[in-house]
C-alpha cells in the first residue's frame, strides 16, 4: 500500500499531499470520536514501521507526477499518530530537502512532552496538535489515551515547543456534546491555550461516523459557548471541498478502499471524488466490495457513509 496519497483538499492547508508513515490505526489514543474507529490495541512505543527511504522515494515520485502548483503543503499525517514513527526527525529533514513546498505535521500532540520528539519536528512549517481538554478527567474520557499519558505534561510540552518553534502552531479541538462543551471544561482549556500560545485554534465537530455511536456534535449553544470562552484566536473549522487526486493506475475497487481506509466518506462525496468512474460501475463496485466484506455502508446523522471494514466501531445507539 502506498504511504503517499492525494493531493486532498483541506480548508487550512489547501491541496495537501499526505504522507502516512504508520500502519492503519497505530495510535496511543482511542478517541471516542475517531473516524477510523477504535484503537485496538493502544500502543505507545515508537517504531520505524516503514523504511524511511521508501517513504521519501514515494514523495519524490508523487511530486514529480504532479503539475507545478498542484500541492500547497506536504503533510505528515497518518492513520493514527505519526509521532510514533521512529526516525521522524530524519523523515522531516529528508522531506524538507526534497521540496520547497511547506511541510505540515498533524499530530495528537501526545508525545510533545518528550524533548527529543519536539526537536524532531521543529523544522516543520506548520505543526497541528490536538488538545480536546486540559483537565485529566475529560482528557481521559474523550481521548482514552495510553494509561501513563497525562494531559498536564502534554500541555507543558506544547508550551515548551512554542518557545522554540518559529513556524505556525495551529491547535485542534474536537468538540463533543456533553464532554468538552461545558463551561468548566472550556475555561480550563482556555487557561491551557494561554500557556501554549498557539497562532490559531481550530474548533472541529464530528461530521463523519465516530468510533462510539453515542458521540454527538455540540448544539448551537455549545458552539457559541466555546467561541466565547476560548477567545478570538478560535474559529470553527468548516470542512473543505475540492478535488482528490488518485493514481490513474488504481482500479475503481482499489481507489474506493484507498479512500475509505483513511476516513469514511459520504455516498455523494465518494461519487464526486470518483467521477472518472461511471455511476453504474461505481455502484456495482461498491456492492461487490460490500458483499466481499472490504467496505461497509452505514447511516450517520441522516447521511449514507462508506467505511473501511477493518475499522472497529460501536454501532449500538
Amino acid at each position: 500500500m502506498s504511504r503517499v496519497y492525494g493531493p486532498v483538499p483541506s480548508r487550512r492547508l489547501g491541496q495537501s499531499l499526505g504522507v502516512d508513515p504508520i500502519p492503519f490505526k497505530t495510535c496511543n489514543y482511542n478517541c471516542v470520536y475517531c473516524q477510523l474507529g477504535r484503537t485496538t490495541p493502544v500502543i505507545n512505543v515508537r517504531h520505524e514501521f516503514y523504511p524511511l527511504e521508501d517513504i521519501v522515494s514515494e514523495v519524490r515520485t508523487a511530486l514529480g507526477d504532479l503539475a507545478p502548483g498542484a500541492v500547497d503543503y506536504v503533510t505528515v499525517v497518518g492513520q493514527g499518530e505519526p509521532l510514533l514513527y521512529y526516525g521522524l526527525g530524519r523523515l522531516v529533514r529528508e522531506l524538507k530537502a526534497a521540496t520547497d513546498i511547506p511541510l505540515a505535521i498533524i499530530t495528537n500532540g501526545s508525545l510533545m512532552h518528550v524533548a527529543p520528539v519536539r526537536d524532531e519536528i521543529r523544522s516543520a512549517d506548520v505543526v497541528m496538535p490536538t488538545l480536546d481538554a486540559a483537565d485529566e478527567v475529560t482528557f481521559h474520557a474523550i481521548n482514552r489515551p495510553w494509561p501513563e499519558l497525562r494531559v498536564a505534561a502534554i500541555i507543558e510540552g506544547m508550551a515548551a515547543f512554542r518557545e522554540v518553534f518559529d513556524g505556525q502552531l495551529w491547535l485542534e479541538v474536537m468538540l463533543v456534546r456533553g464532554l468538552n462543551d461545558t463551561e468548566p471544561v472550556l475555561e480550563t482549556l482556555a487557561e491551557a491555550l494561554t500557556r501554549i500560545r498557539p497562532d490559531e485554534v481550530h474548533l472541529n465537530v464530528p461530521i463523519r461516523p465516530p468510533a462510539e455511536a453515542w458521540v454527538q456534535p455540540p448544539d448551537n449553544a455549545g458552539l457559541v459557548r466555546a467561541m466565547s470562552i476560548l477567545g478570538d484566536v478560535a474559529a470553527i473549522n468548516v470542512p473543505a471541498e475540492g478535488w482528490f487526486e488518485l493514481s490513474d493506475g488504481l482500479s475503481a475497487a482499489e481507489a474506493i478502499v484507498e479512500i475509505v481506509r483513511r476516513h469514511p466518506m459520504a455516498d455523494a462525496e465518494l461519487m464526486r471524488t470518483l467521477s472518472r468512474v461511471s455511476p453504474e460501475t461505481l455502484r456495482d463496485t461498491l456492492e461487490s466490495l460490500e458483499q466481499g466484506g472490504e467496505v461497509r455502508k452505514l447511516v450517520y446523522r441522516g447521511q449514507v457513509f462508506w467505511e473501511y471494514s477493518g475499522s472497529r466501531f460501536s454501532r449500538a445507539s
